[in-house]
């Protein structure tokens, strides 16, 4: 018979994990009346490089800005609701979900990043930048003479 070690909070913390989880993918009454869009952002990165990844569904790459000021990635851009959309064309919305407005997200590169060799490429609604990392100086050994 294989003994269980009793966590009496483990059930809990998972509870809350899975409610705030449902909780998560709907708006509150603040987001549902509120005209910001907030992208979804992924970041990781691997030996060479950092990697953003922005999920700017129904955006062209000309509504969206990158700059990078004094080590600050910034990601700039306007979602707009398109001509055809409203109730001026025939249309009248049982619901509305979707949201438009402009965003900002900026972020804090690291020190160990060359801010000269950032590349981004925007396809089917997701924009991808990649920052090379800086190869770390080695060391140099170097000789005193004794007086």
């Amino acid at each position: 018979m294989t003994l269980i070690k009793f966590e009496p909070f483990r059930d809990l913390d998972l509870l809350n994990t899975n409610i705030r989880r449902f909780f998560d993918d709907f708006p509150t009454s603040s987001q549902e009346f509120s005209s910001t869009y907030h992208p979804k952002i992924d970041i990781y990165e691997d030996d060479k490089k950092i990697h953003f990844e922005v999920e700017v569904p129904g955006m062209s790459k000309k509504d969206l800005n990158i700059s990078v000021h004094e080590n600050i990635l910034a990601v700039t851009g306007e979602k707009k609701k398109s001509d055809e959309v409203g109730e001026e064309k025939g249309k009248n919305f049982f619901r509305s979900e979707r949201t438009y407005g402009s965003f900002t997200r900026s972020f804090t590169l690291p020190d160990d990043v060359n801010v000269e060799k950032i590349d981004a490429k925007f396809t089917d609604g997701i924009l991808k930048i990649e920052i090379e990392k800086a190869i770390p100086k080695k060391p140099e050994e170097r000789i005193i003479s004794i007086n």
